[in-house]
């Protein structure tokens, strides 16, 4: 039996009752799990086919554990104990999810920042590389692998020895790996998507070089998987889908709380999930991350379902629009996964592509192509740059006034999407401004830390409704690393992703406001201030 639970109130609790019935009727949990690739509709069928082995990831991945754990033991005995992760999006968020719930250290460097890149580039004498990538082509984890090879070699230190791969079979980075002599490539199902691949080589490998127990997280997946795959009323997956993707009208915002989980940045993995999944052809549900005590908790805005992630001996929820799960992390990992495919076919959309994201990686190239000269600010306020359009700034030169400018025009169904482009490590205070913008609007606000995003709500930003209003936060430094054999810096290049999400939000007709800060410190002290004085 699984460990799982779940209670739903409100809204929710109807759905449940309206959808989950005919979803047992349909047999979709068992056909789920023998990879029925029908269950989307015909224009989904090519892509889901090639897509739905996460049903079994925990029983394929079974022989890696053998493999990881030998890697670790020879790694420590050569006096190796630290691993840096090169990943983006599903390749970095399932480890670090992972690893924080387990209390092992894992450096997850999914920025191009270089304040970042120069902080995963310590400590060399002790360090490996896991460089994970389906393709191997991502430009943040190329630029990374390129980066660690000269640090190594600089060092002294045979760079080959110390970098371990994680791609898909065949894949460009499958064999350029293989035929550098890297430590070792452990190749991942083909058929599981970046954001499914949590228990695939994709979030065992790290994790198991790091120190979690993968052999016990696939223990509680297996055992969640003969429950969820059971086309029964009871089903978590069915359940927690129906709550997602079924409310009527929907509730489109999915607030995530951690409220006692023993998991740590769970809602950070499900917010990629859900709003890559779904966020697409004018509809989809965002997630919105946020902390207890958060404004958007209690607003009882009409398009808002919370989802409380609790601890097993919570009681149960009997108020609200609000769904409260409990379980082990790998047992919530699968329900989450089940559920999100449950809302894709309640949404009527293909939760197995992602048409838009490519749109800011093309942007970049180009960009990074052409080397433009900067846009100039439309003014200066103390320590921030202030860019916009006109119809978004509305003849605003100062930060509060451009606060209000982009904010004015936050539909009553909208939301705020902040994006800071910079080290998110050194600068997590920022992340103060997210429930402040909450209380002041009365609204949802995500934050999201570039470029890590683009690989997550950026899907949503471009694909979904056309609701929010969006702040982009980049900073100067006097700190960059150049990236071997690339004509660009990984200052250079953080930049031209800014710029181009910017772009293509933009051509889509997205509110954008551009704050750069020219002094990090007194830059988000000055931003704080401006927000908390709306």
């Amino acid at each position: 039996m699984s460990s799982l639970s779940l209670s739903a109130a409100g809204a929710a609790r109807q759905a449940i009752e309206s959808k989950v019935p005919g979803l047992v009727e349909e047999q979709f949990a068992s056909k789920l799990f023998d990879k029925d690739p029908t269950l989307w509709g015909p224009a989904a069928e090519e892509e889901a086919k090639i897509r739905l082995g996460w049903t079994e990831a925990a029983t394929v991945s079974r022989p890696l554990v053998a493999e990881i754990l030998q890697l670790r033991d020879d790694f420590a005995s050569e006096g190796v104990t630290r691993f840096v992760l090169a990943g983006m999006g599903g390749s970095s968020l399932a480890p670090e999810v992972i690893t924080r719930s387990e209390g092992v250290e894992l450096f997850v460097l999914d920025s191009t920042d270089p304040e970042m890149v120069q902080l995963a580039l310590q400590d060399l004498d002790e360090t490996a590389l896991v460089v994970s990538s389906k393709s191997g082509s991502t430009v943040e984890t190329d630029s990374a692998r390129r980066a660690f090879v000269a640090a190594f070699e600089k060092a002294g230190i045979e760079a080959r020895q110390r970098i371990v791969v994680v791609t898909d079979p065949g894949s460009p980075m499958d064999g350029s790996a293989r035929e550098a002599g890297y430590r070792k490539v452990f190749n991942a199902d083909p058929n599981v998507g970046g954001r499914f691949s949590a228990l695939t080589a994709f979030g065992l490998v790290p994790s198991g070089l790091a120190g979690a127990d993968i052999e016990q997280l696939l223990d509680d997946a297996e055992e969640a998987a003969e429950f969820l795959s059971d086309d029964d009323e009871d089903n978590i997956g069915l359940r927690l889908g129906a709550a997602l993707g079924g409310t009527k009208p929907l509730r489109d915002k999915i607030v995530i709380v951690n409220d006692g989980a023993p998991v740590v940045g769970f809602a950070d993995w499900a917010e990629q999930l859900i709003a890559e999944s779904t966020g697409k052809s004018g509809t989809g549900v965002l997630p919105v991350v946020v902390s207890e005590g958060a404004p958007e908790l209690s607003s009882g805005a009409a398009d808002i379902l919370v989802v409380s992630l609790v601890s097993e001996d919570a009681e149960p929820v009997d108020n609200g629009d609000a769904v409260a799960i409990s379980g082990s992390l790998a047992a919530m990992m699968m329900a989450f996964e089940v559920a999100t495919a449950v809302a894709g076919q309640l949404l009527g959309i293909d939760p197995y592509n992602q048409p838009d994201v490519e749109s800011a990686k093309n942007a970049t190239r180009e960009l990074l192509a052409s080397s433009p000269e900067p846009t100039p600010a439309e003014a200066t306020d103390g320590s921030i740059e202030i860019r916009g359009s006109e119809q978004v700034l509305q003849g605003a030169t100062t930060v509060p006034e451009a606060l209000k400018a982009l904010l004015g025009q936050l539909p009553e169904d909208g939301y705020v999407s902040v994006q800071a482009y910079f080290d998110r490590l050194g600068w997590a205070e920022l992340e103060e401004i997210r429930p402040v913008l909450a209380e002041k609007t009365g609204r949802p606000v995500t934050f999201g830390w570039g470029p890590r995003f683009l690989h997550s709500t950026g899907q949503y930003h471009k694909g979904g409704p056309a609701q929010g209003v969006y702040l982009q936060i980049t900073a100067a430094t006097d700190t960059d690393v150049d990236i071997p054999e690339i004509p660009f810096s990984f200052g250079e290049l953080i930049s031209a992703q800014a710029d181009g999400d910017a772009k293509v939000l933009t051509d889509h007709h997205r509110p954008v406001l551009r704050l750069r800060l020219t002094d990090r410190s007194p830059g988000v002290e000055q931003l704080l201030k401006a927000a908390a004085e709306l």
